[in-house]
């Protein structure tokens, strides 16, 4: 069976008018009014198809081709809506619309699963409204409380709860009847890096991602007048931060060459040009593939954060942590043998960006398919996939599932 190349590729460009913004950019953001027109366009193709479709009470979105036995458990692929808000036109949509097109060509041609084929869009991946991302998979995956999801709030105070309310308001869905767990999770999803791109490789086969965890750190001193409180006396936010910040940099961020350490998000009170800062708040992003150096390199941060913040006050928020994981084999072999049948060129790679197939693989097996995007840009109005790899993925995609089932 073949995917239909171009009616994906007309999706894509279709679900990126959704939020577009100047330089063919997207900003569609998790659970905006931007985010419930995506899922009214879905529900178009989903109903034009005779596909279900659905949601469950963490905003997980449901499209679903009905397999003979209803209570056997389900095969999931999928990916998300959202973006960054300056982010590309195919950076998660492309995994959601790709789970479409193989439901699509199955229907279309008169295959009855033994059990549910499910296109996924998981809630709130990329964390740039609400924090931390991977909402919707963690729920699903028993990770994260709902209650705790719900009551989480992005900068304009409106809460996850809320912002679900009115998503199932401007979209009104059935509920999500959950077999628990799935049989398998697949999802496919740019690269966003340059090695697929530098071995001339049209598909990688994924063997796991790097671990992850992620503060919100707030310094506390004293305002006062820029010009009237002595240098020795201050309790200056910003001048701890740079000291703080210049120390994880050089201790953390250059521990050894697998190291990624991020600084970002910063907000300082009372941001005025004569006033020495009380408050200020940031977020930092810890990378690293192995576990105990990932665990070494976590409590370092917190030990240096804590020594360096006098004579401020530290509070230390851990927003998420994740081990580094490691994608089914079983899986990781179909999809290398799939892409050997059509003759596309594949590399095993780690992913350095999280997904939500980390949270799923802690339930069932799962793996990824990538496709190059160029140069590795992504999180940007400039990133791109070739045509020909969009349908390449799409294509392995199918043929995985097919073998599967």
């Amino acid at each position: 069976m073949q995917i239909n190349a171009e009616r994906l590729w007309q999706r894509l460009m279709a679900m990126a008018q959704i939020g577009a913004i100047p330089g063919d950019g997207v900003n569609r953001q998790a659970l905006s009014e931007q985010e419930a027109e995506s899922w009214r366009l879905m529900l178009h193709w989903a109903q034009s198809s005779d596909l279900e479709m659905c949601s469950d009470e963490a905003g997980n979105l449901f499209v679903i081709l009905p397999g003979i036995d209803r209570q056997a458990a389900p095969l999931l692929l999928g990916s998300h809506l959202d973006s960054q808000p300056t982010g590309g036109r195919f950076d998660g949509v492309y995994g959601v619309l790709a789970a479409l097109e193989v439901l699509t060509v199955l229907r279309a041609g008169g295959i009855q699963p033994v059990c549910d084929v499910v296109a996924v869009s998981w809630m709130n991946e990329e964390g740039s409204r609400f924090a931390p991302g991977m909402m919707g998979s963690a729920f699903f995956a028993g990770a994260r409380e709902l209650a705790a999801i719900r009551a989480v709030t992005d900068a304009q105070g409106i809460t996850v709860g809320q912002a679900l309310e009115h998503l199932r308001q401007a979209v009104p869905l059935p509920r999500y009847s959950c077999v628990h767990p799935p049989a398998a999770y697949l999802e496919a999803h740019i690269e966003q890096a340059t090695q697929l791109e530098q071995a001339c490789a049209t598909l990688g086969v994924v063997t796991g991602i790097q671990g992850k965890v992620t503060w919100q750190v707030t310094l506390r001193g004293e305002r006062g007048h820029a010009g009237t409180v002595p240098m020795t006396a201050r309790r200056d936010v910003l001048r701890c931060f740079t000291r703080m910040a210049q120390q994880l940099y050089q201790d953390v961020g250059e521990a050894d060459p697998q190291v990624m350490f991020t600084i970002g998000r910063l907000e300082m009170q009372p941001n005025a040009p004569s006033v020495i800062p009380d408050r200020l708040t940031f977020r930092i992003d810890l990378r690293h593939p192995d576990d105990q150096r990932l665990t070494q390199l976590r409590m370092l941060t917190e030990r240096l954060m804590s020594e360096l913040a006098a004579p401020c006050e530290v509070a230390m928020e851990r927003l998420s942590e994740a081990a580094p994981n490691r994608f089914d084999a079983r899986l990781q072999q179909m999809i290398s043998e799939a892409a050997a049948a059509h003759g596309y060129p594949a590399l095993s790679l780690l992913s350095a960006a999280g997904h939500d197939a980390r949270y799923l693989a802690t339930i069932c097996p799962s793996a990824m398919i990538f496709i190059p995007c160029r140069a590795g840009i992504s999180h940007a109005p400039e990133e791109w996939a070739e045509p020909e790899h969009v349908s390449a993925g799409a294509q392995v995609l199918l043929d995985v599932a097919l073998r599967w089932l």
